[in-house]
């Protein structure tokens, strides 16, 4: 049985944010969220070409709902560092029969993780109700696609574009410089029509940033937190790998975990993970720690 996630109190962060509006939807953000990646792509980094078939992907998607997604991220468009850019009619194609597929078999929401707002607005149609947009509504359209659907969307940092983003990315103070990104594009979001509460922030791991910035990133959830609810996708990638030894992306669960533990210790609201199933062990262990340590804290004070 899941346990929710319960952290001593002077540990918790809260999120800016109660509660996430997509389309019809309200998420609560009083727990954690997990969004399962299911990447429709022959190129990602760690799983293209797995469910490139339209069949097995909506298999797979059905199998992280049942392993506890809240939220399913469909993405036809791999943003791997030096990945090329597809084209909207091929993208479109890959990801809206999944979309269709599964938005008639399960109830959990679905999410188009797209920077165009062509494929958006085609998802939108087709079932999803949240944008995941690398690009922070980069498209000139994309705003008002999401805001004419009433669609959630994720807003998140990139240095430069992903055939270019990783190489030799630079920062002043990384922290600073990506908070006051996230925070202008909210405003400019807000300022074009839609609702703040509709909107939650990735500081973008692995885009266009060292091990070294991911890591201070990290470290910063909580001023991160302080502009809208966090997103931490962190799952299985290259930064993990270097710090514990997995060159392979499939052999980096243990390091991701650690990650995901940290970033809900931290503040993030949502976890966009490959592995739910390992990721939802991994929170209810941690509940149960932080929730023992919580009540060993008031026994001693009341000594």
């Amino acid at each position: 049985m899941n346990r929710r996630l319960i952290l001593p109190q002077e540990e918790l962060r809260k999120p800016s944010l109660s509660a996430w509006r997509c389309g019809p939807h309200t998420i609560s953000l009083d727990r954690p969220r997990i969004m399962g990646i299911l990447n429709v792509t022959p190129d990602s980094f760690s799983d293209g070409g797995q469910w490139l078939d339209p069949e097995a992907a909506v298999r797979r998607g059905l199998e992280l709902a049942a392993e506890g997604a809240d939220i399913l991220d469909v993405g036809g468009e791999s943003t791997r560092p030096g990945a090329a850019e597809v084209p909207a009619d091929e993208e479109a194609r890959r990801v809206i029969p999944v979309i269709r597929a599964l938005s008639q078999r399960t109830a959990v929401l679905l999410s188009i993780d797209t920077r165009k707002a062509a494929v958006a607005r085609e998802a939108l149609a087709a079932g999803a109700c949240i944008v995941n947009d690398v690009s922070a509504l980069g498209d000139p359209g994309m705003a008002a696609a999401v805001r004419e659907r009433g669609a959630g969307a994720v807003l998140m940092h990139m240095r430069g574009a992903p055939a270019t983003m990783q190489q030799a990315p630079q920062y002043d103070d990384v922290v600073a410089e990506v908070r006051a990104y996230l925070s202008a594009r909210i405003e400019a979001a807000v300022a074009g029509g839609i609702a703040r509460e509709r909107m939650v922030i990735d500081p973008g791991l692995g885009f266009g940033k060292t091990t070294a910035h991911n890591l201070a990133l990290l470290g910063a959830l909580e001023q991160l937190a302080e502009v809208a609810p966090v997103l931490v996708g962190a799952s299985r990638k290259r930064f993990i790998g270097e710090i514990i030894g997995a060159p392979e992306a499939g052999a980096r669960l243990a390091g991701s975990l650690a990650v995901a533990v940290w970033s809900l210790l931290r503040g993030a609201a949502i976890l966009r993970v490959h592995d739910v199933a390992a990721t939802r062990a991994a929170m209810t262990m941690g509940a149960a720690l932080a929730a023992g340590n919580e009540q060993g804290g008031r026994r001693s004070a009341n000594v």
